[in-house]
């Protein structure tokens, strides 16, 4: 029986949702030189809810996710 999820946010993401996600993750943290967990941990948040809103392209996650960043000059 298939599971339908009245919401498309409710819906389990594919292991190539979370590599798209992952590889969008691994550069900005990259570009900006985000090392310390907690703040990989947000920013993972960040880019897995936008990808739940329908946010699929990288570079528009990479920029949505980036200007999320409380320092202004990361």
């Amino acid at each position: 029986m298939e599971e339908h999820f009245p919401n498309q946010r409710d819906e389990p993401l594919t292991s190539e949702d979370l590599s798209v996600c992952n590889h969008v993750l691994d550069d900005l943290c990259a570009r900006m030189g985000i090392t310390d967990n907690e703040t990989v941990a947000r920013l993972a948040s960040i880019i897995i809810e936008l990808y739940r809103q329908g946010v699929h392209e990288p570079e528009q996650l990479k920029l949505l996710a980036g200007a999320t960043r409380d320092d202004p000059d990361a």
